[in-house]
């Protein structure tokens, strides 16, 4: 479900769907970035950081700085939203974009870990792998589709990409927001 949950993720695929490019370098980018903390979780460092607030608090807020950065941009210039903006999309800022997005680190460091069983046949850096899979290909097989229907729907639409892109980065800025507030109360 969180794969379906709109986000930061979600507005690349978007801006690789309208900008009329290749999309697999853009969702090879996205998946990418799960690939990186997906290996952090299965090799233990997930659990290390997971166990430490610190680690957790500066994660949060790198990714929020991240989410604020690119919401600002995106809000107050939404042409990667506009067909017109025929600027490439790249795998490493998929990576990037995955890769710092706070629900994402959510999910492989705190969420994937309490699904492990450590009685069950499989060793417990088996089990992360697998679901560290299956969530980087739902990942990138929902992300392919949200950057078809994008192109689809909005690619002839300027006005509603550009509606679509003051939006998301107001979105953007709000989940930046909300990341802040969230862990300094539980600071």
């Amino acid at each position: 479900m969180l794969v379906m949950t709109p986000g930061a993720d979600w507005a690349y695929a978007i801006t690789a769907g309208v900008r009329g490019g290749k999309l697999l370098p853009a969702i090879a980018g996205l998946a990418g970035g799960y690939v990186v903390q997906a290996a952090l979780v299965v090799v233990g460092v997930g659990a290390l950081l997971a166990q430490s607030q610190s680690a957790m608090q500066v994660l949060t807020y790198l990714g929020a700085v991240y989410l604020l950065w690119l919401g600002v941009r995106v809000a107050r210039d939404p042409a990667p939203f506009a067909p017109e903006n025929t600027g490439a999309v790249s795998a490493a800022r998929g990576v990037a974009t995955s890769g710092l997005n706070p629900k994402g680190v959510l999910l492989f460091f705190a969420v994937l870990p309490q699904f492990v069983a450590r009685t069950a046949p499989w060793p417990v850096t088996v089990q992360l792998a697998v679901l560290g899979t299956v969530h980087i290909a739902a990942c990138a097989l929902v992300y392919f589709w949200v950057a078809i229907a994008a192109r689809r729907l909005l690619g002839s639409r300027p006005r509603a990409a550009r509606i679509i892109g003051h939006a998301s980065g107001i979105t953007m800025i709000a989940i930046a927001a909300a990341l802040v507030i969230e862990r300094a109360a539980t600071a």
